[in-house]
């Protein structure tokens, strides 16, 4: 099945009426990583964001090593709709990156139909937490690694080992800032979703 957004990127407030299914999609993956930046280059509606000003409290409990630049961090969720073809709507939930809100992970993961982790060559070990968490929760993902002016790269099987994927599960790249790349990656989980032989049924809105 070939998915193409039903148009180009555009306020919409609206569900059309072609939309027969829904599936929600967590954006998964390390402190800084994209997650924010990727929701908003895709969704067709503004955004919902939960951020707050990173202060010093947060000294010492998280890792600003990779980003010293961020000013602010996602402490609830981010939000956005997309929707691919005529017929599918995707809701986007992104996930805070840091452990510490691990409650709140277990709660956006539950009834979500995969999820796109996103890496960063730089710190890989960052993600760790999160594709524990689906494990646990055998939700199927994909993993994009997000790429970053400096980050360093390396071939795939290094990347597979490093983050004990198997051959099964879609490793793919994408610029986060860069809406058609997004979406590549979205569109990729999706298809790699419809391969697994056990997967949750998608929302009828009839």
């Amino acid at each position: 099945m070939d998915f193409t957004p039903a148009s180009d990127f555009s306020q919409v407030t609206y569900v059309p009426e072609t939309v027969t299914d829904t599936a929600k999609i967590v954006v998964a993956g390390g402190f800084g990583v994209g997650k924010t930046t990727l929701i908003g280059s895709v969704s067709e509606v503004t955004p919902l964001r939960m951020e707050a000003p990173i202060t010093v409290d947060s000294e010492g409990v998280d890792d600003l090593q990779g980003t010293p630049e961020k000013t602010a961090t996602t402490v609830g969720m981010d939000f956005g709709r997309l929707q691919l073809g005529d017929q599918l709507m995707l809701y986007l939930f992104g996930l805070p990156g840091q452990a510490r809100f691990q409650p709140i992970w277990e709660d956006l993961v539950e009834g979500a139909l995969g999820c796109l982790v996103l890496a960063d060559t730089r710190r890989l070990d960052a993600c760790y937490s999160a594709l524990e968490l689906l494990e646990n929760h055998g939700i199927p993902y994909a993993v994009a690694l997000n790429a970053f002016p400096d980050a360093p790269t390396y071939d795939e099987g290094e990347v597979r080992q490093a983050l004990a994927l198997d051959e099964e599960t879609l490793l793919t790249t994408c610029d986060a800032r860069d809406r058609t790349s997004s979406l590549y990656a979205l569109i990729g989980l999706v298809k790699h979703l419809l391969k697994q032989p056990i997967a949750a049924p998608m929302e009828s809105q009839r």
